[in-house]
């Protein structure tokens, strides 16, 4: 290829680079070889190319292998500039517009164009269209009920959130107009703004009266009063929940002596901070973001403060914070390598020492994860199981109590308490170990008690009970009692990870943050953490992250909910509209000043509210 491996890349042309890549499959090179006095033979040489290689590697098994996806970069097509189809087929045009430019537009525009294109056609298009047309603006008016107008026909799924896509598969259904069928949806007004919810509750109350029943697992206040029949299902949560607590019309939930019913009627309620911090006085300082829809922003967050970030869904709150602020702050700090959307500069990093996203994704995606493991407390569990005078005389060490090495566990079900049965065509079974029967340890290791239990029994305990059995043991006490304290103290210490609901999960990372000593000058993310969580719940949950703002941290919340936002010390609300008409910043300053901004959605409702 005319350069030596040792020939800097700077100084190769593009075909060399695109050969050392790529290879030269397409045309192997022919070699010719002198073997002197015994003549010259050719060899025909083919190089599957640098990237190839890499592909074979990461898509080895092994666990040293590494995934490609860190060092890979989404770039444009420079054939199609991203269209996606050949210039042939965008050569067709309807209006002035191809395929490509309708499906840039958002659901808002679009409607609009084909609201008003009948008067560009001719007679003949006419004709073909009329039906086509009707066929499309309903689909566009589904849409548009279920509240998405800010997304553009082009997205990919999984830009998606969960309440966008599980809207897009309402607003089919309600195109589909199906009768006698029961619908069943899981809390559809996640991610939205109080005004779109409306738009929502509207579109299911259009599915009812088409003649179908639909079921709703939901929190939301006005989703409950807007609903025909209503099953509050209580008294608590966990091993003290189950029961029906309370059943009826709206009106007959408000009068009974539920937990619900009394966030409902108002005798209880997320209340209002007699002052707003002041916080430390020090700001970081965004400034030019353009990524997405954001219009060249630039945005101050006071540091030592709670504050919240608001707006109608779509506006651009996620591409101003998890998708700009976090990656920069992540880069700095951890190294990290996501890069940021476009921006201009970032001041005051040095006010804070480290950034923290709690999200809510999973803890861990085995059954072998579980909160114990999860927050640390396991292992001074185990170390206080090895300090037993019973465990001493055995010569046991840590890794006797783990039911991830061997010696101590199970070995028929290899730690799991369970073993999985494939079913082949239908969805694996797990049953309890025949050996173990669930407990996870071998009976030698079973026998080393504390306080009369074992280990197993440590891990079947709910927090609440464990925060009273180790209450003299400070190390594994002040952990659990975090848990407890973010409203988990029905969750057992070794219930797998993968039975948490989000909400769940995120409380015990809360809680892992909560437990650590830390320095007073994190600043943490949280992207909507008020996600399946029932009134008391966002009591619970707005307690513990003002006990992380008044250790002098900044605690930074996407969120609607606005029990949330009324709680803040600063709101940064984004809008006006969502997609392309968001992106811009309405209003900074206390929620008191926010209720008096005219421009702000959230403004109108938080008025209510307040």
């Amino acid at each position: 290829m005319d350069f030596a491996v040792t020939t800097p890349l700077e100084k190769l042309n593009e075909e060399q680079i695109d050969q050392l890549l790529f290879g030269n499959k397409e045309e192997p090179i022919i070699v010719t070889v002198s073997y002197g006095s015994y003549g010259a033979r050719e060899y025909r040489v083919e190089f599957e190319g640098i990237f190839k290689m890499l592909e074979e590697f990461s898509g080895k098994s092994s666990d040293e292998a590494p995934s490609l996806d860190d060092f890979r970069t989404k770039v444009t097509c420079p054939t199609c500039a991203g269209a996606r189809l050949k210039k042939e087929s965008l050569h067709f045009r309807i209006a002035d517009k191809n395929i490509h430019e309708l499906s840039t537009m958002d659901i808002t525009s679009i409607k609009a164009w084909f609201d008003q294109v009948e008067s560009k056609l001719d007679e003949r298009q006419l004709v073909i269209a009329t039906e086509i047309l009707k066929e499309i603006r309903a689909r566009l008016g589904f849409l548009l009920d279920v509240g998405l107008n800010y997304l553009t026909l082009d997205r990919t799924a999984k830009t998606l959130s969960g309440g966008e896509a599980q809207r897009i598969r309402l607003a089919t259904q309600i195109g589909s107009q199906l009768v006698n069928v029961l619908y069943i949806l899981d809390e559809p007004s996640i991610g939205l703004h109080q005004r779109d919810n409306e738009r929502l509750i509207n579109a299911l109350k259009n599915l009812r009266d088409i003649g179908n029943s639909v079921l709703v697992v939901e929190h939301d206040k006005d989703m409950i009063l807007h609903a025909d029949h209503v099953i509050d299902m209580g008294p608590a949560a966990g091993v003290h929940g189950g029961t029906i607590v309370a059943e009826g019309s709206p009106e007959e939930i408000l009068k009974s002596d539920s937990l619900t019913a009394a966030y409902l009627n108002g005798k209880k309620e997320v209340k209002i901070p007699e002052k707003r911090r002041e916080g430390n006085g020090k700001t970081l300082t965004l400034h030019g973001a353009t990524g997405h829809n954001l219009k060249n922003l630039s945005v101050t967050f006071p540091l030592g403060k709670l504050i919240v970030v608001s707006g109608v869904s779509g506006s651009g709150k996620s591409s101003l914070i998890t998708g700009t602020l976090y990656p920069i702050l992540n880069k700095h700090f951890f190294r990290a390598k996501a890069t940021p959307l476009p921006f201009k500069k970032i001041e005051g990093l040095e006010h804070i020492d480290k950034v923290i996203e709690i999200d809510q994704s999973p803890i861990g995606r085995t059954p072998r994860s579980n909160p114990s493991t999860y927050t640390g407390v396991f292992s001074d569990i185990r170390t206080l199981f090895v300090q037993l005078p019973e465990a001493k005389i055995r010569g046991y060490k840590p890794g006797r109590f783990s039911f991830n090495v061997k010696g101590g566990r199970c070995e028929t079900c290899q730690g799991a308490g369970l073993k999985v049965i494939e079913m082949n065509f239908l969805p694996d079974v797990q049953v309890p170990c025949e050996t173990c029967h669930g407990k996870r340890y071998n009976r030698e290791t079973l026998e080393v008690r504390y306080k009369g239990k074992s280990i197993s029994d440590v891990l079947d305990m709910s927090i609440n009970d464990a925060v009273d059995f180790f209450e003299n043991v400070p190390s594994i006490y002040r952990k659990i009692k975090t848990l407890k304290d973010v409203g988990l103290g029905y969750i057992t210490l070794g219930q797998s990870s993968t039975t948490l609901s989000g909400g769940e999960a995120q409380r015990v990372k809360l809680a892992t943050e909560l437990s650590k000593k830390d320095t007073g000058n994190t600043f943490y993310i949280l992207d909507e953490p008020t996600t399946g969580l029932h009134f008391e719940d966002v009591n619970v949950l707005m307690g513990v992250i003002n006990r992380l703002v008044d250790r002098g941290n900044t605690v930074l919340i996407i969120e609607h909910n606005l029990d949330v936002v009324k709680s803040a010390d600063w709101v940064i609300d984004i809008g006006p509209e969502g997609g392309k008409e968001g992106g811009q910043v309405l209003f900074e300053g206390t929620p008191e000043n926010l209720i008096k901004n005219k421009k702000s959605e959230t403004a109108r409702f938080l008025k209510l509210e307040m």
